[in-house]
């Protein structure tokens, strides 16, 4: 048994997806002047909508598991957008729509944030006592 649930993963896998996606902003920003560069982007919810799509199934390994989850866990994507070019020298950065993105995605690694430290509040009021 798990003693935060699966409230603390969740969050942990929704603030894992947040680094890499400011990572990989903050690279595309980096490389905005780069010659032939191509942004790229993180993918989550489209690798997690094939998955809802496409049906799956857990791979019990005992009978009083639970029927739930997938079979096979994937971890985000980055992909890179070589089909557009923005920039005379190659490139595709449009550095207007990384900084919309890049605000966004600090919006919610912080909303992440304060949910997690929610969660740790209260078990620290449990463990007071309610105090």
């Amino acid at each position: 048994m798990s003693l935060f649930g699966s409230s603390i993963t969740n969050l942990q896998h929704g603030l894992n997806y947040a680094a890499l996606k400011n990572q990989t902003i903050s690279n595309n920003i980096a490389n905005v002047d780069t010659a032939n560069y191509k942004a790229q982007n993180v993918q989550f919810k489209k690798i997690l909508n094939q998955e809802m799509n496409d049906g799956f199934k857990a791979q019990r390994t005992h009978e009083r598991h639970l029927d739930f989850g997938s079979g096979s866990a994937r971890d985000f994507r980055i992909t890179t957008n070589r089909n557009t070019q923005y920039n005379h020298n190659g490139n595709n950065v449009d550095i207007d729509k990384q900084m919309t993105e890049l605000a966004n995605n600090q919006i919610y690694y912080q909303a992440l944030i304060e949910r997690l430290n929610g969660n740790f509040n209260t078990l620290q009021t449990v463990i007071r006592g309610g105090r």
